[in-house]
């Protein structure tokens, strides 16, 4: 495979990623689907700026590395997230985004 087909396949499937996820935020109203919608997003962005950055300065390892600190900090703003939605669940046993609008500011 041609190095530019490789950055083709790479940039469609983060596409799909993003379109995916995107589709699965808006259009789901469990607060953990939303939040897992909006990681996809952010994975396929990561993905295509990953692939890209590899692709255009290939002997420097920034992109990998990159692409491993966003993903780590990306698990523990995830695993945030899924602690407050479990607090916000035993307090008030709402789980749905429509029913926790009581916790706007």
């Amino acid at each position: 495979m041609t190095a530019e087909l490789v950055l083709q396949i790479l940039l469609t499937v983060a596409v799909a990623l993003v379109g995916v996820g995107l589709f699965g935020a808006l259009s789901q109203q469990s607060i953990v689907m939303v939040m897992m919608g909006l990681e996809l997003v952010l994975n396929g962005v990561l993905l295509a700026g990953g692939a890209a950055w590899y692709f255009l300065t290939p002997e420097l390892p920034d992109a990998q590395v990159l692409v491993v600190v966003a993903l780590v900090v990306m698990a523990v703003e995830m695993a945030m997230g899924f602690a407050v939605t479990v607090a916000i669940y035993r307090a008030r046993q709402v789980d749905m985004v429509d029913m926790a609008t009581d916790l706007r500011g």
